[in-house]
């Protein structure tokens, strides 16, 4: 037998580094050439790690969470055979692309550190921002990536006896949680009362004046997680984007009652052929029928070179949720669709996202974004804007609201609009005018129909 060293290689892009996001070997397990090792990822993409030779695992190098350079050692093989170094290339698969930037959402659920050697679906990394309508049912399943790793803290509880002996510590906990020592049992020596016997009655021991009891199930557990991958990318990118961009907000109350009676009728008439429609393809048509007419917001912003950049088409981002975290799926050429094809390209992005197969243009180049909480949607919002684009959109929950019309109450079905700007690009006299434009033709649902 003899060893054999597994580097990283270099994925390409000029990339000097990539931190380790999944294992799928552990120390003993027997291996086969081109089995699964690890998952990295780099700023780009997630990559796989297959194996280069048959062998049993010896070591791995690296948690989950650290940053491995470029030609590191990953793992130490014993191989039948002469001594071999890995010259680091070879055994590299990409199976995920990174969008641009991210909005903070769902919590991935943690993973153990090291896990048996198995094949695990591919994921694609998300490009977060808040999740839409069309596409909110998070209903991916758990693949690759693994969010965190957790550790729990439990408290002790053990019996309890003896009389006033305590520690500064203890006797100014129980001061914190106005507890009487003296009516606390001790279980120290010569009875002296420690925090063990303070948690004892946290737990639900002998029930004493001022001392929360079990009996509406009392939570003393602790979970520390340390943020890894995707969740990680998520905090570097909103970072950047707060950070950069001055963001300002504006929200506007759209009767969307008509709207509402349109796309009722439009679904309850369609063909088995179409795809039931969602509001964000309203939406949508009536950004681009509108967005000719302010083609600073339609942009993106090269800060670092002081250049805005203008886009005639609409590359619209449909910010979407899923279990492995938030992403942003981009209508290409949204100006030139119908609220049919609208909706089947949501739809079709959403089936992409699922199973792993969104390419890397469907996942980037988007020159606005929408975003939404469906049904969760709630009053208003405060988006954080997709970087480098200059603004986002954020349709909020339906309510039914008593409105004055015409010198009479009536009840109407209201929406607000939330959305944010870069002001540096974007003025706010110029921000408002292009929302009530947008709620002009949605309160008007026929225009979203007309050249």
């Amino acid at each position: 037998m003899s060893e054999y060293v597994f580097k990283l290689p270099d994925v390409g892009e000029g990339i000097a580094e990539a931190e380790i996001v999944q294992w799928y070997v552990a120390p003993g397990d027997v291996v086969t050439e081109d089995q699964p090792l690890v998952d990295v990822m780099t700023d780009k993409a997630t990559v796989e790690m297959t194996s280069p030779v048959n062998g049993v695992i010896k070591a791995i190098h690296g948690a989950m969470g650290d940053l491995a350079p470029v030609g590191s050692v990953l793992i130490t093989f014993e191989v039948d055979g002469p001594e071999a170094v890995h010259p680091g290339h070879g055994g590299a698969h990409e199976v995920a692309e990174t969008p641009a930037a991210i909005e903070p959402e769902a919590v991935a659920q943690p993973e153990p550190e090291h896990q048996p050697s198995q094949a695990l679906a591919q994921v694609v990394t998300p490009t977060p921002v808040m999740a839409t309508e069309p596409l909110a049912a998070a209903d991916v399943d758990r693949a690759a990536e693994p969010a965190f790793e957790e550790k729990e803290v439990a408290f002790s509880a053990p019996a309890s006896s003896g009389h006033v002996l305590a520690s500064p510590a203890v006797r100014a906990r129980a001061k914190d949680l106005g507890l009487d020592l003296s009516t606390v049992p001790g279980t120290g020596p010569e009875g002296r009362v420690e925090h063990r016997d303070l948690d004892r009655l946290l737990r639900g021991g002998a029930p004493v004046a001022g001392v929360p009891s079990a009996a509406h199930g009392l939570r003393t557990s602790e979970t520390e997680i340390k943020i890894i991958g995707l969740r990680r990318r998520i905090a570097e990118k909103m970072q950047e984007a707060k950070r950069r961009i001055p963001h300002f907000t504006y929200v506007e109350a759209v009767d969307v009652t008509e709207l509402e009676a349109l796309r009722a009728h439009m679904n309850a008439t369609r063909r088995p052929d179409q795809p039931k429609l969602s509001l964000p393809p309203f939406m949508i048509r009536a950004l681009v029928k509108v967005l000719p007419e302010f083609p600073q917001i339609n942009a993106t912003f090269d800060d670092e070179a002081g250049i805005v950049t203008r886009y005639a088409a609409v590359h619209m981002g449909v910010a979407t949720q899923t279990d492995n975290g938030l992403m942003v799926p981009v209508i290409r050429h949204a100006e030139a669709m119908d609220v049919w094809d609208l909706a089947r390209e949501i739809t079709r992005l959403a089936a992409a996202a699922r199973d792993g197969s969104a390419k890397r243009e469907e996942l980037s180049g988007s020159t606005l974004t929408l975003t939404s909480l469906g049904p969760l949607g709630g009053v208003t919002t405060t988006p954080v804007i997709n970087r480098p684009e200059v603004g986002i959109i954020g349709p909020n929950n339906i309510v039914e609201t008593p409105v004055v019309r015409e010198g009479q109450v009536t009840v109407r079905k209201m929406m607000n609009i939330s959305s944010s700007f870069d002001h540096r690009v974007v003025d706010g006299y110029d921000a408002a005018l292009f929302i009530s434009r947008v709620r002009a033709v949605l309160e008007h649902p026929s225009l979203i129909f007309m050249g």
